[in-house]
Parts: C-alpha cells; sequence; structure tokens
C-alpha cells in the first residue's frame, strides 16, 4: 500500500509531513519537483513530477492518492483510482461529475472522500456534533423553531487597510465574488446574486468578543440533508458562508463596483488583472501569520424562546508550526487517509463522516491546530 500525496501548495504541508512522520508510505507528486523539494525533502526522497499517466502507471490496488491540486483535476484523478483499485481523498467540494462515480466506487469496494479539509470539512464535523447533540438533548422536539449558521474565513492576524491579506492568487476570491447563493431566511429561499447584497454582522461567541462581516456563500440548501435535518423540522434560518473583518465591505467597494460590471469570459482578462496587482499589494510576508476563524451555531426556540442553542467557535493564528490555514486545510486530510486505510469509511463518494466516533476524534485532532477552539453552550 502506498499514499500518493498529489499537491504540495501552501496547504498541504502539515497534512503531508504528519503522514510521513507516521512512518506510512508516502509517495509524493508535485508538477514542480524542486518546490516539494522544499516542503518535505527532509523527510522524504520520494518526489516525483506529478502527471496523470505516470500517476496512474504508479497505482497499485489499496493504494489512496490525495488529490491536493486545483479541482478540476480531482475527477480524472477519481477515475484512475477507479481503473487501479485504488481510494481518492480530497479536501473540495462534491462536484456532480464526482457524485456520479458513487455507484462505480461502491461496486469496486472503494472509497472516493471529499469536502474534509477546512470549509468545506471541519465545518461539517462541527455541524454532525451539533445536530447530534441537539436531537440527543431534552429540549429536542420536532415543532421547535431552528436556526444554523455557519460562518467560515481566512483573515490577517493584524489587520490592513484592504481588510484582507492573500496566501495564493487571488483570482479564486475575485471570481467567487462573482457567484450567486442560496441558502433560508426567515422561512423563505434566498436567493443573492451577489456578495455585497447579503452582508451582515455577527457577533462572534470568542474569550473577547469580536464583531465580523459575514455573507452566505454557494448554495447551503442541499446540507440540510447533508447534516440529517428532518425534512419535517421548522427551520426559519440556513446558512453557511463567509467571514471577514469589519470594514471589508467598505475597504471592497470599488472592487464590488467594477466586478459588478465583469460578468462575461471576455472579462477573465481584467479579473487577471486585478488579482495580480491584489497579490503585489495584499499578500502575506514572509513569515507573517494569517488567521482562521470558524463558527457553526445551532439554535431551537419553542413559543418565542429559545431552549438550545450551542455554537463551536475556532480561532486559529499561524505560528511556529506554520500558517493556520495550512494546518486546518491539511491535517484533516491525513485523518481521511489514515480513516479510509482504517477500514473506517465505506465504500462510495463521501463528504466529511457523521459516524459520532469519528466526528469525535477528528475534533479532538482539530482542537491541538487551533488556538481556541470551544463548544460554547449560549443557555448556561
Amino acid at each position: 500500500m502506498t499514499i500518493h500525496w498529489c499537491g504540495t501548495g501552501l496547504s498541504s504541508g502539515p497534512g503531508l509531513r504528519r503522514l510521513i512522520e507516521a512512518g506510512l508510505p508516502v509517495t509524493v507528486w508535485n508538477r514542480t519537483v524542486d518546490k516539494a523539494r522544499e516542503a518535505v525533502s527532509d523527510l522524504t526522497a520520494d518526489i516525483r513530477p506529478y502527471s496523470l499517466p505516470a500517476l496512474t502507471e504508479a497505482l497499485q490496488p489499496g493504494d489512496v492518492a490525495i488529490s491536493m491540486l486545483p479541482a478540476d483535476q480531482h475527477v480524472a484523478i477519481a477515475q484512475a483510482c477507479l481503473s487501479k483499485g485504488a481510494n481518492f481523498v480530497s479536501s473540495s467540494y462534491i462536484a456532480p461529475e464526482m457524485r456520479a462515480l458513487d455507484e462505480a466506487f461502491v461496486a469496486a469496494g472503494l472509497a472516493s472522500v471529499n469536502e474534509v479539509g477546512l470549509d468545506p470539512g471541519i465545518d461539517h464535523l462541527m455541524a454532525h456534533d451539533l445536530v447530534a447533540r441537539y436531537r440527543a438533548s431534552a429540549a429536542f422536539d420536532p415543532q421547535n423553531v431552528l436556526s444554523f449558521t455557519s460562518y467560515c474565513g481566512g483573515v490577517p492576524k493584524v489587520a490592513n487597510a484592504f481588510r484582507y491579506k492573500f496566501s495564493w492568487s487571488p483570482l479564486g476570491v475575485l471570481k467567487a465574488l462573482r457567484s450567486p447563493s442560496r441558502s433560508l431566511r426567515d422561512f423563505a429561499e434566498r436567493r443573492v446574486a451577489r456578495p455585497w447584497d447579503a452582508i451582515s454582522a455577527y457577533d462572534a461567541p470568542l474569550p473577547e468578543p469580536e464583531s465580523f462581516e459575514v455573507y452566505p456563500n454557494r448554495d447551503s440548501l442541499p446540507f440540510l440533508a447533508d447534516y440529517r435535518f428532518d425534512p419535517a423540522w421548522r427551520v426559519r434560518d440556513f446558512v453557511r458562508g463567509t467571514i471577514r473583518l469589519n470594514g471589508w465591505a467598505a475597504a471592497w467597494a470599488p472592487v464590488f463596483a467594477e466586478i459588478e460590471t465583469l460578468d462575461g469570459p471576455a472579462d477573465d482578462a481584467r479579473l487577471a488583472e486585478m488579482a495580480a496587482a491584489f497579490w503585489r499589494d495584499n499578500a502575506y510576508a514572509e513569515g507573517e501569520a494569517d488567521r482562521v476563524v470558524l463558527f457553526v451555531s445551532l439554535r431551537a426556540e419553542r413559543a418565542g424562546k429559545p431552549v438550545w442553542h450551542e455554537t463551536w467557535a475556532m480561532d486559529a493564528w499561524g505560528d511556529e508550526r506554520g500558517t493556520a490555514m495550512g494546518r486546518l486545510v491539511s491535517v484533516p486530510v491525513s485523518l481521511a487517509v489514515q480513516a479510509v486505510l482504517a477500514g473506517d469509511i465505506p465504500p462510495g463518494v463521501h463528504a466529511a463522516p457523521h459516524d459520532p466516533a469519528l466526528v469525535t476524534r477528528w475534533l479532538d485532532q482539530v482542537a491541538g491546530l487551533a488556538q481556541y477552539m470551544a463548544r460554547v453552550d449560549h443557555l448556561a
């Protein structure tokens, strides 16, 4: 059995190193071998230039391939795994093309585990934990009114005028600003064309209270089923979103105004130009600490009064272990790899596990990656 780790970018290092240091057989693949050597040559010499044909040829039955490459390459690697009897892991959202491989993975007795990074990933674990705790509580009642929120974001540890810093190409951030979102608000479906049309304040339950700006992200509604919400439950609010420092909306107002005018493929050149300028002016300096904040909350009300309300709160920043983002994305990926090898993940295409034993074990591991992580009971 060999673990094939593909991609050694900024969000890969800690998880990759964790597997190698555990004594597991790991082959490292990267499009630029020199960059991979900078990351892990002190631990392994088995570093190879990545190409899909080369990886496919190297795969053996029972192997695990991890793709930390761009998301548009995941499905091809997963298909290669199927052809060679290997398992697959990634931190990215499950694309429809990946979901379509579920029956093939089940038939082959193999696992494709996705959405096991930070967001998606750790946020899923926290949501599964809260829903399970609520179901088991004395306050549980199918007639309660529920509100669920999940907000995650990477922000500067020390705020700059732009209220944001980039640790990789800003192009993805800019493209995300052109994406619509769908969520629930006041029992009704809420569709938002652009994030800046739905920015609101969020008071975070940290040891030192702090206010942020938040907005819905992507399509939240499929996660009602993923998080095991009963279809008969009365859900007032359900949103998965992005969190930013206070002042972000004002600082980015000129960016929003220009993005509003860019809505076609022909405008991609302008987006690339903007991304290059942001990378030049607002990138993290060498060794500068980043910060990641994540808040997942479930609240139940009866007759207009809260009867159950808990929030997972996490605040992490870069330190001698490296960046917070790198730890929180890649270490859960390494936990998923170990779960696949241990047979803890059934065959098929899956997101982060909802099995209570795995959720508890993984959250215990994640807690050691953050400077602060706690489950807050607002009614205690």
